[in-house]
C-alpha cells in the first residue's frame, strides 16, 4: 500500500513539472498587437506602400475647372466716358465724330474705326440726290446681301437726327473671322445714308448683337456735319 501511493505522488509530481514547462514565462512581455496597415509609427520611417494599391496623389479628386467670373456688361459696350474726336474724310466737306484712340485704315472710298468688337466705317461717294426708304431696299439691300455673311432682317425707315432727315437701314449679319480666336460674332448694324454738299454719305455703325452702345451711336450719327 505504501509503494501505491508513493506512485501516486511521483506521477502528481511530475504532471506539475510538465504544466509549469508549457506555460508563459512571466518575465518575458508579449508581443504588441498589429493592425492591417504599416504605418511610420511602427517602421519609423514613411508608411510603405502595398503592391498594387493606388498613390495617395492618384486617389486624391481632380479639382474643378477655375470658372470666369460674369461680365457685368455684355461684350462689346462701349463706355461711357469714351472721348469722340471729329473726323473729315480727305477731299470731303463733311465732318463726323469718332471715338479717340480707336484703330483707324483706309481703302478706296471707305475709312473704317475699329475697337475690339465695335467698328464704324464712313464711305463716300459723289450724288446728287438723296436717298430714299425705296432707293436704299431695292438697291442697297440686294447688295448687302450678297457681301455680309448670314445677312438678316434689313428694315428701312426715315428718321431725324441733328444734321437734318436721314435714311436709317437696320439689319444684322456675321462679322469677319477673327484671325486670332478664329470667332464670328453676329452683329448688329446700323447704316446711315446722307447727302451732304454733293457727297453721299454711308455711315456704318456695327457692334455685337446683345452690346448696349445706343447713346455712342447716337452721339455719332447726330454729329455729322457739312463743313462747306
Amino acid at each position: 500500500m505504501t509503494v501505491f501511493k508513493a506512485r501516486i505522488a511521483a506521477a502528481a509530481g511530475l504532471g506539475a513539472l510538465l504544466l509549469t514547462g508549457c506555460g508563459n514565462n512571466p518575465t518575458t512581455p508579449a508581443p504588441a498587437p498589429t493592425s492591417g496597415r504599416v504605418t511610420s509609427a511602427t517602421t519609423g520611417g514613411p508608411t510603405p506602400q502595398a503592391t498594387g494599391s493606388s498613390s495617395p496623389s492618384a486617389a486624391a479628386p481632380t479639382a474643378a475647372p477655375t470658372v470666369a467670373p460674369t461680365e457685368s456688361n455684355p461684350p462689346g459696350d462701349i463706355p461711357d466716358t469714351q472721348v469722340y474726336v471729329p473726323f473729315t474724310p480727305s477731299g470731303a466737306r463733311v465732318s463726323v465724330k469718332v471715338p479717340e484712340g480707336w484703330a483707324r485704315s483706309t481703302m478706296g472710298g471707305s475709312t473704317v474705326f475699329s475697337d475690339k468688337l465695335n467698328r464704324i466705317e464712313v464711305h463716300l461717294l459723289k450724288a446728287t440726290t438723296a436717298p430714299t426708304t425705296s432707293t436704299v431696299m431695292s438697291v442697297d439691300v440686294p447688295r448687302l446681301r450678297s457681301s455680309v455673311p448670314k445677312f438678316a432682317s434689313p428694315k428701312v425707315t426715315t428718321i431725324s437726327r441733328a444734321g437734318g432727315p436721314v435714311v436709317l437701314l437696320t439689319y444684322q449679319g456675321d462679322s469677319a473671322v477673327d484671325p486670332v480666336t478664329g470667332k464670328v460674332v453676329r452683329d448688329a448694324f446700323e447704316r446711315y445714308s446722307y447727302v451732304r454738299a454733293g457727297t453721299r454719305v454711308d455711315l456704318t455703325l456695327s457692334g455685337p448683337v446683345n452690346a448696349d452702345n445706343v447713346d455712342p451711336w447716337r452721339t455719332v450719327s447726330d454729329s455729322l456735319r457739312s463743313t462747306s
